[in-house]
């Protein structure tokens, strides 16, 4: 089993991979990831449900911990703008797919 520690530098990685699989709008990576990610905070909750557990480690360790967890925040920052256009011309490709469906279902072919 994984410290804690090693868990949130686990998360960091995949967070950089992340920014650099969104960079490249390499959307379907990008998923795979999610999931890995997801995988290792279900993990970190079932190992360390109570947050104050943080004062175990030592005051290195919490630098560490929180330098690790302020970087990826800024990736997730970096990441939303590269996914936020897509989702967005997704949505309006989505949006108008659905309303020609629904012009032929109330007019036909």
């Amino acid at each position: 089993m994984m410290n804690t520690l090693a868990l949130f530098e686990s998360m960091s990685t995949i967070s950089t991979t992340m920014l650099e699989v969104a960079r490249a709008n390499d959307w379907d990576r990008l998923a795979e990831l999610e999931r890995e990610m997801g995988q290792i905070r279900n993990e970190l909750m079932r190992i360390e449900p109570d947050p104050r557990e943080n004062a175990k480690l030592s005051r290195a360790e919490q630098e560490h911990k929180a330098s690790l967890i302020a970087g990826m925040l800024e990736n997730d920052r970096e990441i939303r703008r590269h996914v936020e256009p897509w989702l967005a011309s997704t949505r309006k490709l989505l949006s108008g797919t659905a309303l020609e469906r629904a012009v032929r279902a109330a007019y036909g072919p």
